[in-house]
């Protein structure tokens, strides 16, 4: 047909590719938001009861969250800002959970009735970013104004009181709206909405969604969540993901080191939710926004046609612009009466990062949330790190020296050792039972190859032996920063199994 004949009947009109191309944008759009649906269920924390999505709202504080908001004074919050804020709570709670279902997710232990994971969801103005900031639970913050009740540490009390204490217990101390409260007070972000949600709702999302991706240069396994994955790249079913997203006990371990796994599995879950698989098929779309949106509670002012039109704007997002973070932690072991060890928050990175939020900035590529410049960031202290450099040459002297300087507790050569360089790289080799450690080491020596040695027994040598070789000996600067390397901000493309940030690596 030439390029002015008319066009058949087989093909589609003006008007009618148009409404086609509406039709996509759309079927696209409600992916994103079945995406940010999504964000929910992967941090949850509970374990209430899944109900269909036509069911009738769960029981166990309905009430509260959809009316959250009610109980959230006027006065005395932070202004509104650009965006949308979405505070995402997912709660310990087994009420309603059979036998079998606490086995199959692996939660029988006891509930503490708190939120074990909060997010806060900044959409921008312009719908063309979604950050997410994880809050780590144990986190040890200022409560809102507020009368305990007894739960959660609180005694009985008709006076109102503002004490400290982690910021998870906040739920148990005054539901929704006390943790609404709190966390506005703690960073300066007024809260939009609010929602919860469960662990049956996630393991039913991931199968819906024919599994999540995940990646690990390593064995995990942690018996507390029942993950037990080989080394490698694997499509985790539902179950499989419960417990990947639980696992507290696996290397880096700690809440940080979880946050970032579940970020992980978000950002794969968002790349098969804009994918084509899905996209081009609005009615397998239509199912997953319904599963998603039935797992999950919310105030009564997100309703669904505000979901719609939220979906609606952010027709195009992309993994790029998505973000990932966690609040930058100073002291990971705060020692605190009643409470025990807690999350110290650093306090000007983390204030950095939420003014980033609230005036609706990007929260990637800010220095002052970032690990310091010129340095790369490490999870152990160099002082923890006790090294021996074998030689007693030039080379070896330099080396010691440039460990020393970094922080490193660098022993004395040993007598009798060679006085040059060996031929090849040089090589470090330690006990394999303090993997952990090897990571700070390896990044002040990149060009090093790494040496394991497993040990039978109890006895395990904490030295780390540097053998120097005429390859690989630059040492460079490192910082202790925990935060920058299991929580700085990345882009949603950094954290997929092709991307460039490393997974469950020490």
């Amino acid at each position: 047909m030439s390029p002015h004949s008319h066009p058949s009947r087989s093909h589609p009109s003006r008007s009618g590719l148009a409404r086609i191309a509406r039709s996509s944008r759309s079927r696209r759009s409600l992916a994103l938001s079945c995406a940010v649906v999504a964000a929910l269920t992967c941090g949850a924390g509970s374990t209430a009861p899944t109900v269909a999505a036509n069911a009738p709202t769960p029981p166990g504080g309905s009430d509260r969250v959809r009316d959250a908001f009610d109980k959230v004074p006027a006065s005395g919050r932070p202004a509104r800002g650009p965006g949308v804020n979405i505070l995402i709570a997912g709660l310990d709670r087994r009420e309603g959970l059979s036998k079998e279902t606490k086995n199959r997710l692996h939660v029988n232990g006891e509930q503490c009735d708190c939120t074990d994971v909060l997010m806060l969801v900044h959409i921008s103005a312009d719908r063309k970013r979604v950050s997410v900031v994880g809050i780590p639970r144990d986190s040890y913050v200022r409560f809102a104004s507020h009368r305990d009740h007894g739960k959660g540490f609180g005694k009985i009390t008709a006076r109102t009181t503002r004490h400290l204490g982690k910021i998870n217990s906040t739920y148990a101390h005054g539901g929704p709206a006390l943790t609404i409260r709190t966390v506005e007070q703690a960073t300066g972000v007024r809260v939009d909405h609010y929602a919860e949600t469960d662990f049956p709702g996630f393991e039913k999302t991931v199968d819906r969604l024919k599994g999540a991706k995940v990646c690990t240069s390593k064995a995990l396994e942690d018996k507390n969540s029942g993950l037990r994955l080989a080394k490698g790249t694997h499509v985790l079913n539902g179950n499989q993901a419960v417990r990947y997203v639980r696992a507290r006990h696996v290397d880096p371990p700690g809440d940080l080191g979880r946050m970032r796994r579940q970020q992980h599995v978000l950002g794969e879950l968002l790349r098969t939710l804009t994918s084509d698989r899905l996209a081009a098929h609005p009615l397998e779309v239509m199912r997953t926004a319904a599963a998603l949106r039935g797992s999950v509670r919310w105030d009564k002012g997100l309703t669904t046609a505000r979901l719609i039109r939220l979906a609606r704007e952010l027709h195009g997002l992309k993994p790029n612009r998505t973000e990932f973070a966690t609040v930058p932690i100073l002291d990971f072991d705060q020692r605190v009466p009643v409470w025990g060890s807690t999350l110290g928050w650093d306090g000007p990175r983390a204030r950095a990062l939420f003014a980033d939020l609230r005036a609706d900035r990007t929260i990637t590529g800010n220095p002052v949330t970032g690990p310091a410049p010129g340095a790369t960031a490490v999870p152990y202290r160099p002082q923890d790190v006790t090294v021996r450099v074998e030689g007693s040459g030039e080379t070896a002297a330099r080396i010691a020296q440039d460990l020393r300087d970094n922080g490193f507790h660098v022993l004395d050569a040993q007598r009798g050792g060679a006085a040059g360089p060996r031929g090849g790289r040089t090589e470090i080799t330690y006990d394999s039972h303090w993997e952990r450690k090897a990571s700070t080491l390896s990044s002040a020596m990149p060009g090093a190859v790494m040496r394991p040695k497993t040990v039978a027994g109890s006895k395990h040598s904490h030295v780390f032996t540097v053998r120097p070789g005429t390859e690989g000996t630059d040492v460079a600067d490192v910082v202790h920063d925990r935060s920058s390397v299991e929580g700085a901000p990345v882009h949603g493309d950094d954290l997929d199994c092709d991307g460039r940030t490393p997974h469950n690596k020490g």
